[in-house]
């Protein structure tokens, strides 16, 4: 299984949502649309989540 990175190459913004797809075999627009509308419906806290993973995977 690969390793959760950040992903340089593809980023947006810090490249969580790209690593997170990587990983997972996503495509990195449908991470972008999941993250986008849990945090519009405010399931959780999304941005403190990708807050901690940007400072946490390397």
């Amino acid at each position: 299984m690969a390793r959760l990175t950040l992903d340089k190459a593809n980023k947006k913004i810090l490249g969580v949502c790209a690593g997170l797809a990587n990983w997972s075999g996503m495509d990195a627009m449908i991470v972008r649309l999941i993250f986008a509308a849990a945090t519009l419906i405010g399931f959780g806290s999304p941005i403190l989540i990708y807050i901690l993973l940007a400072m946490i995977l390397d």
